[in-house]
């Protein structure tokens, strides 16, 4: 499967990537290395595109297993190594949950078929990038 998008330099050091379906996304660097913070650094889209797939993810898996989910968020720190390339080393990912009746179990198994099996840019992440995990689950009334 092939998926097309356009990058395009805007002035500066900021750039708009646009998709095939027309959708869109600014990138800029920091002052410091001459951009003006008009746009997402393109490193910390990782860790967006990261917490955008998991939780996809989840939300399929718990909608499949008939659990009640009325949130989820995902909270998504990076550590990057002190030298070029300047990958991320560490990942932590928070996922909370909300929702009626939920069962840990459900949630612990979507959360590890995401990351295991089904989450593409966890797939693309270099092996020796350590992923950590957590969860809370805040039921509702």
């Amino acid at each position: 499967m092939k998926i097309l998008v356009n990058v395009k330099w805007d002035g500066g050091m900021r750039f708009v990537a646009t998709t095939e379906e027309g959708d869109s996304v600014a990138m800029d660097a920091d002052p410091e290395s001459g951009g003006e913070r008009r746009g997402v650094r393109p490193v910390k889209l990782v860790l967006v595109g990261l917490g955008g797939c998991t939780g996809m993810d989840i939300i399929w898996i718990l909608k499949r297993q008939r659990q009640e989910l009325t949130g989820l968020e995902m909270n998504v720190t990076g550590t990057r190594r002190g030298k070029d390339p300047r990958y991320y080393e560490d990942i932590q990912v928070e996922y909370v949950v909300r929702g009626r009746k939920l069962r840990e179990s459900a949630v612990k198994r979507a959360i590890e078929l995401s990351e295991q099996k089904y989450c593409s840019v966890r797939g693309i992440l270099r092996p020796e990038v350590k992923v950590k995990t957590s969860y809370r689950i805040e039921q509702e009334a």
